[in-house]
């Protein structure tokens, strides 16, 4: 998410790139695009693309090949996408070489001091030389090369096992600290360059992995150091969303097929749909999943749809590690002295200064010609007359009043913002965001006084003692896919996030605003999530060896707890608690799964063979009904059931963990008290005689009662003294899409 605006994009329905064509002559222009999988990569030498080409000859009868090919997925696994009609797509995905076929669907897009708010401060023990060797992969919008966020200026050449390449298209350069850059075909206006014109994925690749560059502000606003949580280790960068903020479903999984071949370490995707799928169905959960058998740890954003409610997460694959964003301590503000003296506190990034000039107040109602009185205070698009604000600040009942009022030409704006308490937008004119209290103030005295007048102030930072709290912007749990694996996993600060940017982007997103700047404030899971990449990425230095599940573990068992009262929501909006660098590189303990566990959990949810085929790309198969566990006993770092409300229940979980911490140490179990939950945990202690050890355990809860979409929590620790192993535990009552699947008890 880049501002306010991108919030509500963030609710639209997919779209279909392409009309579908009923005439029985079929034309290109006919034909969508779809998505042909085809699994994993066959053994030996084989010639992929002339493959696919073979097979779509077979369909195709009244076009070229070539024409409709649109691209080969042949370095990761199997696949390709193409230009078909419903007719072909038919006849495809009744081939036996073709495990699944789905329409290519339009995703979105969903620092100086965060870091030391977290406890990263440039004190903590990096080593630079191994740093050096670790690759973070970004599959986002692209890339500013010449920002100072991405200089290479005391870096060598790149870690022998990169294998990837810069084909960053026109005017692009890669150097040794951005290796290497992609672009792909979809985004209508990517003008053939990885280049980044919106500046997300500058942003996000900067908050991973940017270097640390001084005296950076937002036009003199939060002015510090900006650096990412790995400075010293190297990004590839690649480019799968336009202008719009579009990202193509055909041009993710490319990027998925190319960084597992070049050979990353971690990545980060800060974008998604605004609903789940189920794994065969969803780009990201496939192309994570190969991601995983690689060794290659993903990070997605949970999505920004937390005004929706319950049941918004779109990160919910198990193997994908899901981030929430939270606050920081610091917090912008900007002041509006009414014409009686007044003043009044608002929230938003404003640049503008307004000299001492006081300007005449309008309310949106009363410089509308042409709009319901509704969608005139509302200051709707189309409604705002810009005759009637030239010179004048517009007062609106929304936010989104604050672009719709520059667009028109407005001298400034003073808007409603009841919505989100801890975030402020960077603003394309003089505004000033209110609470519900502060607004009505306002009115009261625009409707009293018979010429309002009003400055506003520039912004100016605070310091917050509040936070963390979760943004509420931020999208809400449980697993709506699988509904005994907690998402989303953690959270990390995602609001008022300054970072690296595309000198060609508008600040505010808003067309009439021309500013330039090279680093900008945005606020998102987007933000957050490159947080817990860089995190990862800073743990992987230190254990090299690690499967992308133990660093998981690691994060998430290391994680500081969130205060429940600032977060009513509990886990299903924060998960295991708030990112803890420090912490994460000495987990003592760590949860591991691999990819024989996932096809349990899958096989456990009711997926087909067939099913199972369409994620993993091979002929895995479930094991005999009676062996089948239920998913709650993946090995996973929270613990987590799905139980029926009203009544009363009892719920195991089995857990092994691995000792990566003390070579001889015992580990003892503590339970935090939670009256309406009974939970014993056997054994209660683990003893450990060499590092690597494995230990099993299970953790019994009995409960009753739990009302309809409702949650009970509590906490597991294991600690030898020296580490804390801290995993939440929940029992809830939300629903979930595969509420039909039986599972085996």
């Amino acid at each position: 998410m880049a501002n306010y605006r991108s919030l509500l994009f963030l609710d639209i329905s997919l779209i279909l790139m392409l009309g579908i064509s009923l005439s029985s002559i079929a034309t290109n222009k006919d034909r969508k695009a779809y998505i042909v999988y085809m699994g994993s990569l066959p053994e030996g030498e084989y010639l992929l693309t002339s493959n696919h080409h073979s097979i779509l000859q077979q369909v195709i009868k009244d076009s070229s090949v070539a024409d409709s090919l649109i691209r080969s997925y042949k370095r990761s696994f199997n696949g390709f996408a193409a230009k078909l009609t419903d007719e072909e797509a038919k006849e495809l995905a009744s081939m036996k070489e073709v495990v699944s076929i789905f329409p290519n669907r339009i995703l979105h897009l969903h620092t100086t001091r965060s870091w030391d708010f977290i406890g990263f401060n440039n004190t903590v023990r990096h080593n630079p030389t191994i740093e050096s060797n670790v690759i973070i992969g970004v599959i986002d919008s692209g890339i500013w090369p010449e920002s100072p966020s991405f200089s290479d200026e005391g870096f060598g050449p790149a870690p022998k096992k990169w294998k990837g390449a810069c084909r960053g298209g026109r005017n692009f350069t890669c150097n040794n600290k951005i290796i290497g850059a992609r672009f792909y075909q979809s985004p209508s206006s990517s003008k053939g360059s990885a280049r980044d014109e919106v500046g997300h994925g500058s942003h996000t690749a900067s908050t991973a992995a940017g270097n640390e560059v001084k005296d950076v502000s937002f036009f003199g606003l939060a002015q510090g150091t900006a650096r990412g949580g790995v400075p010293s280790a190297r990004i590839a960068a690649y480019k799968v969303c336009g202008p719009d903020g579009g990202c193509a479903s055909v041009d993710i999984l490319a990027a998925f097929d190319d960084a597992i071949a070049d050979g990353v370490d971690i990545l980060t995707v800060s974008l998604g749909a605004s609903d789940s799928f189920d794994f065969f169905n969803d780009v990201i959960a496939i192309g994570s999943f190969h991601a995983m058998e690689k060794g290659i740890l993903t990070l997605n954003s949970a999505g920004n749809d937390g005004a929706a409610g319950v049941l918004g997460v779109s990160s919910v694959a198990p193997w994908m590690l899901a981030v929430a964003a939270s606050t920081t301590d610091r917090k912008f503000f900007n002041k509006v002295v009414l014409g009686n003296g007044k003043t009044l506190t608002g929230f938003s990034v404003n640049s503008f200064t307004s000299k001492g000039k006081k300007l005449p107040i309008v309310y949106g109602r009363d410089v509308s010609r042409n709009c319901s009185e509704l969608s005139a205070g509302l200051c709707l698009e189309s409604c705002v007359d810009s005759h009637l604000v030239k010179g004048k600040i517009t007062m609106c009942d929304q936010f989104v009043g604050n672009f719709v009022a520059a667009n028109a030409g407005a001298g400034g704006s003073i808007v409603l913002n009841d919505q989100y308490d801890n975030v402020s937008f960077v603003t394309p004119l003089p505004a000033v965001a209110l609470n519900v209290r502060n607004y009505i103030l306002v009115k009261s005295y625009v409707n009293s006084t018979k010429n309002p007048v009003a400055e506003i102030l520039s912004s100016e930072t605070i310091i917050d003692l509040y936070s963390p709290v979760v943004a509420q912007f931020s999208s809400l749990g449980p697993n709506f896919i699988v509904p005994d694996i907690l998402k989303p996993d953690i959270t990390a600060p995602g609001v008022d996030i300054l970072a690296a940017y595309s000198p060609i982007a508008l600040p505010s997103e808003t067309p009439g605003d021309k500013r330039q700047l090279k680093y900008n404030v945005l606020s998102g899971t987007s933000m957050s999530c490159p947080h817990v990449a860089g995190v990862a990425a800073y743990v992987k230095t230190f254990h090299s060896d690690w499967s992308p599940t133990a660093i998981k573990s690691a994060l998430m068992t290391t994680a500081w707890p969130m205060d429940r009262s600032k977060n009513p929501s509990g886990e299903i909006s924060y998960g295991s608690g708030h990112v803890n660098p420090v912490k994460a590189i000495h987990p003592g303990l760590v949860y591991e799964a691999f990819k024989e566990d996932y096809i349990k959990l899958m096989c456990s949810l009711g997926y087909s063979p067939d099913n199972i085929k369409q994620v993993s790309g091979d002929n895995s198969s479930c094991p005999k009904s009676s062996e089948n566990v239920p998913p709650r006993d993946l090995n996973y770092p929270s613990l987590t059931a799905s139980v029926l409300a009203n009544d009363s229940f009892t719920v195991s979980f089995h857990r092994t963990v691995k000792n990566v911490g003390l070579p001889n140490s015992t580990y003892k179990a503590k339970v935090s008290r939670n009256p309406k939950l009974e939970v014993k945990v056997l054994p209660e202690v683990l003893s450990f005689k060499a590092l690597k050890e494995k230990k099993s355990f299970t953790v019994t809860v009995n409960g009753g009662g739990l009302r309809k979409e409702s949650m009970l929590s509590t906490t597991l620790i294991w600690s030898d003294g020296t580490h804390i192993v801290r995993s939440p535990i929940v029992v809830h009552t939300y629903p979930s899409i595969r509420s039909n699947v039986r599972y085996f008890d």
